[in-house]
């Protein structure tokens, strides 16, 4: 029998705990027999928000089990336990196969487990994740990471995908359907979390894109180009790409390409506009070159974005209940 250990510290988020409790915790043996064997490990009482967990073991039982599992680890500025990232990196010594869940993977990082393989964790923390530890190949638009023996998923709900990706891998897809189905969530979600990831203009302040960003933004259905980003903030081309990397972390072409995507985003949630008009308002010019650059930026189609995102109280959905409550 399969056994499966969660490594519990304080510190840790719940959600992602309870995920994997509620996958490999369960006794699921009306799907699987045998299911997994499960443990929480850890150093002793471990509270975890509001909750307080009594571990069966220690953490020194995580070298006994088949896979380690790593949830959320909550503050990402402080270092994780060295007892925690020692007894992770003498499970996988052991052989065991180590799996973290949203922000757990600076523990794994923490303990070189990463080093040299791609990685992802919540998009919000990717990027500290990268500057911490420069030897992790850092990807923040997937929902999982699987490099055989070492597994990182992205933030809150990609923790289920990975938990049933795990089913799937060790089960079978068709009893991780069945799992699924229980849950009451899909299989298999299509693209990443790039879809999730917000991205917002730096706030207003004295910095010398102060009054060009604004501008630019009015501007997206335009052909804009480097020089004329430059023209209207007085400025070199090179002087402008300089103070673009510094206050938004890439290029003035690839700042206007991300909100050309985000106004996309924004449009197919909130309006009926097709996808042409879109592709007109938000200067991609037509519907193919559009369906091309968000399908390879957001990881789905703009249609099936659509109809995963769309508002369902934006004016002529049809769903708006204050609308309809009002012509009652």
């Amino acid at each position: 029998m399969h056994t499966v250990a969660l490594a519990v510290t304080d510190g840790m988020l719940h959600f992602e705990l309870s995920l994997a409790t509620e996958v490999f915790g369960s006794d699921l043996t009306h799907i699987v027999d045998p299911w997994y064997r499960f443990a929480l490990c850890g150093p002793g009482p471990v509270q975890i928000g509001r909750f307080h967990l009594q571990p069966d073991h220690g953490l020194g039982h995580l070298p006994h089990a088949d896979t380690v599992i790593v949830p959320g680890w909550a503050d990402v500025a402080q270092d994780p336990p060295a007892e925690l990232v020692d007894a992770v990196r003498t499970a996988h010594e052991a052989g065991a196969r180590v799996v973290s869940l949203c922000t757990g993977a600076f523990v794994l990082a923490a303990a070189g487990l990463l080093d040299g393989k791609r990685a992802t964790t919540h998009w919000a923390h990717a990027r500290e994740l990268a500057r911490r530890h420069p030897k992790v190949s850092v990807d923040p638009g997937v929902l999982y990471v699987d490099n055989g023996d070492v597994l990182t998923s992205a933030g809150k709900a990609a923790a289920l995908d990975l938990c049933l990706h795990l089913v799937r891998l060790d089960h079978g897809s068709s009893n991780a359907n069945k799992i699924a189905r229980r849950l009451v969530v899909p299989p298999h979600r299509d693209g990443g979390q790039a879809q999730f990831i917000a991205t917002p203009v730096p706030a207003p302040g004295h910095h010398p894109l102060a009054e060009l960003l604004p501008w630019a933004l009015q501007r997206l259905d335009e052909p804009l180009t480097v020089e004329d980003l430059a023209r209207q903030a007085r400025m070199s081309s090179r002087h402008l790409s300089r103070h673009f990397k510094s206050l938004t972390g890439t290029t003035p072409l690839q700042w206007l390409h991300t909100q050309r995507i985000r106004h996309a985003q924004e449009l197919l949630e909130t309006t009926d506009d097709t996808v042409d008009a879109i592709a007109t308002a938000t200067g991609m010019g037509t519907a193919t070159t559009l369906r091309r650059h968000f399908h390879r930026t957001v990881g789905v189609p703009p249609d099936a974005y659509r109809r995963t995102f769309r508002s369902p109280t934006h004016p002529g959905s049809g769903n708006d209940w204050r609308h309809r409550r009002h012509e009652a």
